[in-house]
This record gives structure tokens, sequence and C-alpha cells, in this order.
């Protein structure tokens, strides 16, 4: 083992002490002090680690990978002995194999299979501050297992920046540990002001300034592979002088790992913040940091997920300026105001917290959990947001409508995949195309760089093998694999993959508004348009699988594939019985019976049907919480007698609220005894409201009576009606001289003035 002296050293004697005590442990150690590959070598050959293995979650593919590398460098061995990875396309393990470095996916496949996690003595969380949703379902998973099987599994928490307390807390108030960092100075340079326009265009004049300001190499932190390659075209000129070298998620892993390597010439490595940790470039001494990430938000309205663009964090921002001083002194480029620093969130929020939670709910329901509080959460997924994503796999045929797990759930969860992948996938098994379920699931995967991309996806399945990306190529293999569909897809059938696409995005069918409109009402009760030049031409029907927009509004359907009715039909004719719906005829001015069959919010077929007795009155009652009161006639007898009662209400807590929304909640209350017989709107405009409102007091009438009175007795000995409509509250209206001895104002409820208005004016 090599015997370099690193920051973490100092730590790992506590750390290994409160492993020994204690079931758990967080370290806090910055990027640079080498906790990544030291920590499980040295704990390796622990007395309570006897006869068992680590596992290390990673949270990206590359940085597994590389960890692993390096540990078994460390070894004086190669991959696959003592230490090994598993990720997503591939694996190094052997028999041999003790410390196993994987993605959380990885791991919530094998607690899933093997809930005891038999033979693993330790699970280490690296990176724990990024927060991932699968990071955060794998620790609460583990704490459970923890907790109900076994209690001599050790888990450790290891973050760069993180408020490590509340982690802490949740395991049992465990050992929190802190490590230094080794790095060395950064300059920091900010801009004058805040920058305007897009990032790739503001981005390419700061790296020509720190090249020519600068010497090593130059790692310039970018939001996405879009804008990297944006970034890259601007920067094209400079091949000459540099390598420009792109470094991001779905890059191939040969041309990730040469980004990582020193070269012959200097550096321009344009990256995501997959640089941002766990990954080590060596030779970087200055950085460009654009200040943007994207990060998953869910939009509930459309029930889809898409990448927003966002300022980092301040966290972000000092692990990005740290890489410039890994080896050396460095300078770090904000392309941002110092002012626009302070005003930067001290942490990244947790994804959970605003993320689509369909895989989650998914593996919970693996799990056996119908309550997520039965497990321990740092924070816990959003009550109404988990629901939803319930909902969505009792479409998708995962749950049953006691939201349990059906055979096709078992085989979706254990694709590891989105849901909606993983049930396209299953349909194509089922229907024996597993090649052509494998070739879609590979490009509805793959992220697209570029801005405002418009595609069409049947061109593009039948140009994948010729035109197709090498990572999109790499998972179209890989699925093959796991479907067993080896042999030739042959050509695509445009009614087949409408067939598979519907199953996969049951929510996201799509109908036309109005002939030619290119305006569309989907299953789910969301909106869209297609834009002029989308490649599907206005179809009747169709499935939207990528809709760009503002949540609440109707998207711009980036990407659909038409459907047939008789499809629709086929696929959910079954499940979609008649049922009687009554509606408001506005012509006639009465109620309108029929009997419909509906896909979730889309009306695929209708029948007329008689109104009957019973349908009248919740037909009447919708369409006053729809339209509002004034379709009642409200004289001025019922306004005076409802103003009375709001004026209680307004200084008595104990009296009943007669807003229109209190009203209005309480149609059936109040309302509904004096609409029978009522058949169209000239009724409704017939009902006696004054009786309604007065059995709606009830017992209170008398103390209404007496609180607000109709009539107010003055000096002449007349009762004189007061006006509680009035802006000014209520008015005694009279003739003068009826007033003269009235020795002070009269009041009413809780002592509420009357004003006294006369021929002469008010006094």
């Amino acid at each position: 083992m090599v015997n370099q002296q690193l920051p973490i050293d100092k730590v790992l004697g506590p750390l290994r002490q409160a492993l020994e005590g204690h079931a758990a442990a967080v370290l806090q150690a910055p990027p640079g002090a080498g906790k990544t590959t030291r920590v499980p070598l040295a704990l390796l050959d622990e007395g309570w680690l006897a006869g068992k293995t680590i596992v290390m979650l990673e949270p990206r593919r590359l940085a597994a990978t590389n960890a692993a590398r390096y540990m078994a460098r460390q070894l004086g061995e190669r991959v696959g002995g003592r230490v090994g990875y598993r990720i997503r396309y591939e694996q190094q393990i052997s028999p041999a194999t003790r410390i196993e470095v994987v993605t959380e996916g990885i791991l919530i496949r094998r607690l899933q299979q093997d809930p005891e996690l038999g033979g693993v003595g330790l699970i280490i969380f690296d990176e724990f501050h990024e927060r991932n949703l699968y990071s955060d379902l794998a620790l609460a998973l583990c704490r459970d297992v923890q907790l109900g099987l076994r209690d001599d599994l050790r888990l450790l928490v290891m973050s760069a920046t993180l408020d490590a307390e509340p982690v802490a807390r949740l395991l049992d108030d465990c050992p929190l540990i802190s490590s230094v960092g080794r790095s060395f100075p950064v300059e920091i340079r900010y801009l004058s002001r805040e920058p305007r326009g897009f990032v790739e265009d503001f981005t390419p004049p700061a790296v020509r300034r720190a090249l020519a300001e600068t010497e090593g190499d130059v790692l310039v932190f970018l939001p996405g592979a879009g804008e990297i390659h944006r970034c890259a075209e601007a920067l094209a000129d400079l091949s000459g002088q540099v390598d420009i070298r792109p470094l991001y998620g779905n890059l191939p892993f040969n041309e990730q790992e040469r980004t990582l390597l020193p070269g012959k010439r200097r550096r321009l490595v344009l990256a995501t913040n997959i640089a941002e940790t766990s990954l080590t470039i060596e030779g970087i001494s200055v950085v460009v940091d654009a200040g943007f990430e994207r990060r998953p938000r869910f939009d509930a309205g459309r029930a889809m997920s898409a990448l927003a663009l966002v300022r980092i964090s301040r966290a972000s921002a000092e692990q990005r300026a740290g890489r410039a001083g890994r080896c050396r002194a460095g300078i770090c480029y904000r392309l941002w105001s110092e002012g626009g620093q302070g005003a930067l969130l001290p942490f990244a929020p947790a994804e959970i917290g605003n993320a689509d939670l369909a895989t989650l709910a998914l593996e919970l329901a693996c799990w056996g959990v119908t309550d997520a509080g039965q497990l321990a959460w740092l924070d816990p997924p959003p009550a109404g947001r988990l629901v939803a994503a319930g909902e969505l796999l009792h479409q998708l045929g995962a749950l049953d409508g006691q939201g349990r797990l059906t055979p096709c759930g078992r085989r979706m969860a254990d694709l590891s995949a989105h849901p909606r992948i993983s049930r396209l996938l299953v349909a194509a098994q089922e229907l024996g195309n597993a090649a052509l379920g494998a070739d879609l699931a590979a490009l509805l995967e793959e992220q697209q760089p570029g801005r405002g991309r418009v595609f069409d996806l049947l061109d593009r399945l039948q140009q994948l093998e010729r035109r197709g990306s090498e990572s999109c190529l790499r998972a179209a293999r890989y699925w093959r694999r796991k479907l067993g569909g080896r042999g030739e897809r042959g050509p695509v059938a445009a009614h087949v993959v409408g067939r598979l696409l519907a199953l996969a995005y049951p929510d996201r069918i799509g109908r036309q508004r109005e002939a030619g409109s290119g305006r569309y009402h989907f299953s789910g009760g969301s909106g869209g348009y297609l834009p002029p030049l989308a490649a599907v031409r206005s179809p009747e029907w169709l499935v939207a699988l990528e809709i760009m927009g503002k949540a609440g509004g109707d998207g711009e359907i980036r990407l659909a594939v038409e459907l047939g009715r008789d499809l629709l039909e086929e696929l959910f004719g079954n499940g979609l019985p008649w049922r009687r719906e009554l509606d408001w005829d506005e012509r006639a001015g009465r109620v309108q019976a029929r009997e419909v069959r509906r896909l979730g919010a889309l009306l695929l077929q209708e029948r007329p049907a008689s109104a009957t007795t019973a349908d009248l009155l919740p037909a009447l009652l919708a369409l006053l919480r729809r339209k509002g009161l004034g379709l009642l006639a409200w004289n001025d007898a019922a306004r005076q007698l409802r103003a009375r009662g709001q004026l209680i209400a307004s200084r008595r807590s104990d009296w009943p609220d007669l807003s229109d929304e209190a009203l209005l909640a309480r149609l059936e209350e109040w309302l509904a005894p004096y609409l029978q017989g009522v058949t169209d709107l000239a009724g409704l405009r017939r009902v006696d409201l004054v009786g309604a409102l007065q059995a709606f007091f009830g017992r209170r009438w008398p103390e209404l009576e007496r609180l607000v009175p109709e009539r107010l007795p003055v000096p002449s000995g007349s009762r004189i009606r007061l006006d509680y409509l009035a802006a000014e509250g209520p008015v005694l209206a009279c003739k003068l001289q009826e007033l003269f001895g009235l020795a002070e104002t009269p009041t009413v409820v809780e002592g509420a003035p009357v004003a006294e208005r006369g021929n002469s004016g008010s006094f």
C-alpha cells in the first residue's frame, strides 16, 4: 500500500473507535481529505468486519469505477480483486472482493432481493451531501434493516459539505467526526455585475480570459450537456492550442476516463457537477464556474419531471473553487457578482422534496411499506406527491386498488428503471418484441443535448443502429441482454410503438380539443400544443412523451407519437365502463343527462340519457358551485337577512360564516331542501331564499332578531326598518322629526353603531 499522508489519516483512529462501539457514524471531510479512497481500506481489517464485506455507495458511475481502481492500485492489485465495483452496465468483482463500490440503484436492488444483506458488514454512503433521491431511500432502507434484521450492520455516512448533525440524530445520535481537507490557496475573482443572456453566451469570453491570464489546466463548470456542446462549439477555434474535453454523465466511459488524465497539451475540461466531488482531475489549477446547475423539478400538474436551470448553493461554489487548489495554488473565476454570492442558498435542497416519486413509491411497495412514515427519513417524501406517484403506478398496472404490488409491478421493479420505462419493457417482452422495447427505452432515457430540439421518435428508431450515440447504443444493448431480446428488431411498426408508449404514458394520452387546432387535452387533466414545425402533424389522438413549459399552463409538446382510436379501445376499453353524468344545458336552461366512457379526463364516447328526479338535485348543486350564488334571485329581503347574519359573524366567532365560499360549501345544509321540484333555471330563480336562510339559522333565529333587529323603535313611537346593506354599516333612515329626543346613538350586536340618516343627511 502506498504510504502517502492525507488529512483523513488523522481521524482514522477516532473513526475506528466510533464504529467499534456504535452501529453508525458520520464523517465530515472536505474534498481532498482522502475519505473516499482511504477510509474503506483503513476499516477492512477491523475485528467486527471479519468475514464480511464493505459496500460503498457513490452517486455517479464514473466516481465508483475510479474510486475502485484507485483503491486497488493502493493494494497493488487490479480492480476485481479485493476491491471491485458494480455499476449499471458493467461489474468487476470476484469471490475475493471485500470492498465493493456501487451506485445507489445497485444497492437498492440488492436490498430488495436480500433484505438481510448477507455477508455485508458495513455500508458507506459517500458524498451524501448531494442528497439525491436514491441515496435518501437507500439510507432509509438500510436503517430499517439495521433496526429490524441486522443490529450488527454498521452504517457510515461521509460528506464533504453537509449539515451533519441532523444525520447523526437520525442514526441514534451517533458519533460525528470531522477532518480538515488538503487544499492550496485559491484566489476568487468575481464579475463586477451579474451576467446576462444564456450560460453558453457569457461563459466562453470568461474562459478565453482565464486561458490568457493563467497557466495550467482549466476546469469549467456548466449546467448540462447542451451547454457543454455549445460552449465547445464557441471555443472550437482554440483547439489548436488546448485540448477541449467534455465531461458529463452520458458521455461514453472511455471518453470520461480520458478526460481525467493529463495530456501533452493544456486541457480545457467542460464539465457538469459530475466534477464537483469524488473525481480528481489531475493538473487543474484554474476553475471557471458559470454558477448554475440542473436539478430535477416535478410538475404535479403534468405528472412529469424536468431538469430546471437553477443557481448553485454556496456549498457547491466552495467545492468547485476547491478544485483549483488540489495540487497547487489556483484561481477560480466566478461568473457572478460578489453581491450575488451572498444570495446563494447555503446548501442545495434535498432532491426528495421536489422530485418525481414514482420510482420511490414502487420501491416502497416492493419493501412492503404502505406508509412512508414507517421508515426513518432525513427528509420525508411529500405525502401528496407520494399519493400521486401511487396513482400513476396503479395506472401502469404496478399496484392494485389497495396499493399492493402486482406481478407486473414486481417485474417492473426488477428492471431498475423509471416505472414508465419498466412498463414499456415489460409490455415489449410480452409482445415478443424485446429488441424494439430495448431500443425505445434507450432513446427515451437519453438526455438530448441542445436547446429547442424537436425530433421524430420513429425516425430515430429507424436510424438508431447507424446514427445513435454510443451511450444510447450501449443502453439498448444492456436492455436487450436484460430482456433476452437478442434477435434483430426488424422494421419499425408505428402501431406497435404506439401501443408500448400508450401503456407507459397512460396519463399523457391526448385528444385534439378542436379539429386541426394542434391543441390537446391529456388523460391526466393537463393540456399541451404542437409547435408549427412538429414532426407529428396534429392527429386526433397522440401520446406525448416530452412537454416543455411552465407549470400550470399548456406546455409545448416536444415529442409525441400518433395513436389510433381502435388501439385505445383495445388497450383500455375493457376497463372503461359507461358512467352516468349530469350537466347543465346552457341553451335550454335545464339539467341534461348522458352516459359516457372516459379515459381519465378524456371523453371517448357518449350517448344521451333521460334525467331522473334523483339527477336534478346534484346537478343543480354542481351548477351553483361552478357558477356561483348569483344564479339565485337575491331580492332585497334576502340580501338584508344575509347582511344581518354576516354582521353578527364579523363580531362573534360562534356564528356561521355567510360568505359565498361558506354558503357554497354548505349548500346541502341550507339550500337543498328548497330545491325540490326545481328543474330549470327559471325554477332556480324562484327559490325562497329568505325561508332558506331562516331555516339555516334555526334555533338561533330569536337571537338574530335580538342582536340585529329588522326594525328599531324611535322617540316618535314608530319602528323604523334598518338598512344593513349600506357601505358605512347599519343605517336608520327616517324623518328628522321622528328622532327628536334621541339621547344616544343606537347600536346593534356587540355595540355596532347605527348611522342615523334623516331628510337633511346623517348626523
